[in-house]
């Protein structure tokens, strides 16, 4: 599958997922969390597809998902949730890379 369609739909998805995940909690500005919340495993599962690191894909995708979750967790101040969820759906979407992904041109 096309690298850039291959992240938008991972970014869909991962970005669902962690909505799905937050929405039991309660927030200050709900919508504003659920949206940045969204946004930024967006990018995760768009990155971890479209990137070329020297990696094997899935510490690709980790490597990605540490990157793009570490100022949330930063500005928040909460590191395990946050770094954790974005370890593992980076780990996810690095997986589906390597299986789905049209191989890079060489060159």
């Amino acid at each position: 599958m096309n690298r850039v369609l291959l992240g938008a739909l991972l970014g869909v998805t991962v970005g669902v997922a962690d909505v799905l995940l937050m929405f039991p909690l309660q927030f200050q500005d709900r919508t504003a969390a659920l949206l940045g919340a969204f946004c930024a495993r967006f990018a995760l599962g768009f990155f971890a597809a479209t990137v070329r690191l020297p990696l094997s894909p899935i510490w690709a995708g980790i490597v990605v998902g540490l990157l793009t979750s570490a100022p949330d967790a930063i500005i928040t101040k909460s590191y395990a949730p946050i770094l954790g969820t974005g370890v593992l759906f980076g780990a996810v979407c690095g997986w589906a890379v390597g299986r789905w992904a049209v191989p890079a041109a060489s060159g």
